[in-house]
């Protein structure tokens, strides 16, 4: 049974246990964002005993202290700001055994441009560290995304391609961060020689992190708590389209598998991807998941126009209460919730990709979009986030 029909299938996967000796690690890895939503994946993937690659030592590098719901995964943490150059310099160019170096963080900033400057400064930071120092490094992953294809969200609905989307498609003639990251990991990785890459696009990402900034169903399972709590149907925010419409997704974990695929297989080298689950749903089908998993009236479709950002901008002392009533890990609702976001994902009709160039390299992992829906609001409250 290949590795990532074992995932798919949701085989029992053989952890690493306290009883074994210390493994020699045939790789290293470094997980720049381990606390985001793909990087929480990786870090519980990356250790187990049959991840191709491995045995994997793994170092997390994330700005704020390690969350409990991080800690138990077998990684070597670091609090480390990679946006201040000396801090990233001092405490990365010491990780000389490292051999992959794992992408997966940006920073958000009120305009393109300037994300294009501080996510290019923050990429720069890691490489300039660790490239140098890092006499073993093999890979660099970067992940991006869809709006590579879409345009930056400033321009959403103005100057995407026609999907669905290949990653033959010429970039767009905008300013766009994931561009400046690419034309980075390019020029740095011809500094070493037989340093390889790999680019990533997911689309909306279904996965598990309270500290995401794009985190889809964390912040749907939070409304939908909100909902039951005050005894309102749960209402669908946004367009006909994305009701009516087919949509797909991305699974955190298969994300992470894809990354590892293109890390370790020399067919996947110098190559940018496209990540999606391989199938496609109907958000007016899934809505009766969140009625199902929370015992929550989901309303049908009630008309376009219900922004969440409205509705949930004066919910922070309901969330406080729900937090203490039901014993939760103690967040804040800014914090687990991103409005904006689910009304911008929801808002349109959901552009889809193709998986062949993947396929036709090698990769055949795939989700379930449902089952993963369901497997990450399971995450949400095993960890107390939500009740």
């Amino acid at each position: 049974m290949s590795w990532w029909w074992s995932g798919a299938i949701g085989a029992a996967r053989k952890k690493l246990e306290e009883t074994e000796a210390p493994p020699k690690y045939e790789s290293v890895a470094l997980v720049i964002g381990v606390t985001g939503i793909v990087g929480n994946s990786l870090a519980e993937i990356l250790p187990l005993s049959d991840t191709p690659g491995g045995p994997w030592k793994v170092y997390g590098v994330a700005r704020r202290p390690r969350p409990s719901w991080n800690a138990d995964h077998p990684i070597e943490y670091i609090q480390c700001d990679i946006s201040n150059t000396d801090e990233a310099q001092s405490k990365l160019s010491q990780l000389t055994d490292v051999t992959h170096i794992f992408y997966v963080t940006w920073s958000s900033k009120p305009s393109e441009a300037e994300n294009c400057k501080s996510n290019g400064h923050m990429f720069r930071n890691v490489l300039n560290a660790v490239i140098p120092n890092a006499i073993n490094l093999k890979h660099v992953c970067l992940q991006t995304g869809r709006k590579h294809y879409l345009g930056p969200f400033e321009l959403y609905g103005k100057v995407a391609h026609d999907p669905p989307y290949s990653e033959d498609l010429p970039r767009l003639n905008v300013e766009n961060f994931y561009y400046t990251l690419e034309d980075i990991l390019f020029e740095e990785v011809e500094k070493k020689e037989g340093l390889t890459w790999s680019v990533h696009r997911p689309g909306n990402i279904f996965g598990f992190s309270p500290y995401s900034m794009m985190n889809l169903i964390g912040t749907l399972c939070v409304y939908a708590t909100i909902c039951k709590h005050e005894g309102v149907p749960m209402r669908f925010p946004g367009a006909k389209a994305a009701w009516e419409g087919y949509s797909d997704a991305s699974d955190a974990d298969l994300i992470a598998e894809h990354q590892i695929w293109a890390s370790v297989d020399p067919y996947a080298k110098d190559e940018a991807f496209n990540c999606s689950n391989g199938d496609v749903f109907k958000w007016k089908h899934l809505w009766k998941v969140f009625e199902e998993q929370f015992e929550v009236k989901c309303a049908d479709f009630e008309g376009e126009g219900l922004c969440l950002v409205d509705l949930m901008k004066d919910k922070g002392p309901v969330w406080d209460e729900i937090v203490k009533v039901n014993g939760l890990t103690p967040t804040k609702l800014e914090d687990v919730a991103i409005w904006w976001f689910v009304d911008m994902v929801l808002g349109i009709e959901c552009p889809l990709d193709t998986m062949n160039k993947s396929k036709e390299h090698g990769f055949l992992g795939f989700r379930n979009s449902k089952s993963s829906l369901i497997t990450w609001i399971d995450r949400m409250k095993g960890y107390k986030i939500v009740p």
